[in-house]
């Protein structure tokens, strides 16, 4: 089976890798082998037909994710279309299902048509797990064949991408078993495969059979982002020896993946201070390679609740700055409660954000040439004219025009007293002298 991987090892420069080109401003040979060796990877699966084609990785433009999906106490599918709605409109690039309340199966085959194309992603182990427990009354009693039997059955609905919680062993389970995390772990998903390893004195299946899920994944030519499990949920967790140990076996099974041809990409690293963000997706870089880092937060504090979207942009400028590739957007409701549609829409607007401040740093003028013209035509006082270059021009427009039209000249802020009206005052003022002296 080929794969993007094998194709640009060849040589080969595909249609899906000119398009990212297109998209990014870069020549489809560099796009070719950033993907050659794994620093790049474009989300797609061949089962998903009409994906629209994205790059992440290295040298390309940072790229924000939105999780949508049911909970087992809050399960309205409308409203999850909804959200999906509000993703498209307002520019993420991915989209994942996170639900865990209804028929599953469904739930996520009616969100992948909703979501226009954009690459969609799963976490199976939480339907393998909700079904173990309709089932059986425990969660903890499915077999591996479940575990890679669900895993299959998203790869053929066309999830282009994946949660694979790979990188937690059994030796770190009953470490932690036995450990004083102030929280010991936050990964749903982690946690499951944690409970599953204990409960049935078993290696994780993930772990155990990695190549088997490989030749899985290579079928469909989707992307493994393979999930942090042990990530820190209290910055006082951070960087300890249960998130430093999944990030080495993360490492190595990096590049077994690499080596057989599957797209990887990484995920982290949860609840950070603000002074370490910047090392540890350096570190993630070096111990990888440069694999794509898929990052949740970082968010450099416990208390910002129900403002955590804003913490997780201070977080997340600053890692993806530093290197960070995707970003997981946080919403008002974090640690709260399901969020509703207009708190999918704030956390994206702030993450997005966030992915413009950092393309500044890591792109320098193939993006700030948009902050170059805004400020042009600010200091002409062109207020319409700017409102088409910012990040949310519809949402600029209503704040523009609140207190009533606008027509060109300063805002209702300064009014008359506009610092820049003054200064073009003044400019006028010195010229009109100037031609008076001279005549």
């Amino acid at each position: 089976m080929s794969t993007l991987i094998r194709a640009a090892r060849s040589g080969s420069v595909t249609e899906e890798m000119r398009e990212v080109a297109k998209q990014e401003g870069v020549s489809p040979e560099k796009i070719r082998d950033r993907i050659a060796t794994g620093r790049v990877i474009i989300v797609r699966n061949i089962a998903h037909e009409g994906v629209k084609i994205r790059g992440i990785g290295q040298g390309l433009t940072t790229k924000v994710n939105v999780n949508v999906g049911t909970s087992s106490r809050v399960c309205n599918l409308e409203m999850e279309k909804e959200k999906v709605r509000v993703a498209v409109k307002y520019g993420a690039d991915t989209i994942m299902d996170l639900s865990t309340g209804g028929d599953l199966d469904f739930i996520r085959r009616e969100l992948i048509k909703e979501a226009d194309g954009l690459p969609f992603g799963t976490v199976p182990t939480y339907q393998v797990f909700i079904e173990a427990y309709r089932r059986h009354g425990s969660g903890l009693e499915f077999t591996i064949d479940d575990l890679f039997n669900t895993v299959e059955k998203h790869l053929k609905d066309g999830v282009d991408f994946m949660t694979i919680h790979a990188g937690v062993t059994r030796e770190l389970a009953l470490k932690l078993a036995n450990s004083d995390r102030v929280i010991p772990i936050v990964s749903r998903g982690g946690e499951f495969i944690v409970a599953w390893m204990l409960h049935h004195e078993r290696e994780n299946p993930y772990y155990e059979y990695f190549d088997y899920l490989l030749e899985l994944f290579a079928q469909y030519d989707a992307t493994i982002s393979l999930g942090d499990a042990l990530r820190p949920g209290a910055i006082d967790d951070a960087h300890d020896e249960f998130q430093i140990g999944e990030l080495l076996t993360v490492a190595r099974l990096v590049k077994r993946a690499r080596e057989k041809g599957v797209q990887v990409m990484v995920e982290g690293p949860g609840h950070v201070p603000l002074n370490e963000i910047i090392w540890d997706v350096k570190l993630m870089k070096k111990v990888t390679r440069g694999a794509p880092y898929y990052v949740l937060g970082p968010l450099p504090t416990d208390a910002a609740a129900p403002y955590d979207h804003i913490a997780a942009a201070v977080g997340s400028a600053l890692a993806a700055a530093a290197g960070a590739d995707l970003l997981c957007y946080l919403t008002p409701a974090e640690h709260l409660s399901l969020p509703t549609p207009e708190q999918v829409k704030e956390g994206l607007i702030a993450s997005k954000i966030a992915a413009h401040i950092a393309d500044i740093v890591k792109l320098g003028r193939r993006v700030s040439w948009r902050d170059r013209e805004i400020s042009r035509l600010r200091a002409e006082l062109k207020l319409k004219d700017t409102v088409k270059y910012l990040l949310f021009p519809e949402d600029a427009e209503k704040v523009l025009t609140q207190f009533g039209p606008v027509e060109e000249g300063p805002c209702t802020m300064c009014g008359h007293y506009c610092p820049i009206l003054h200064f073009i005052m003044v400019k006028r003022s010195l010229k009109d002298d100037k031609k008076k002296d001279q005549s």
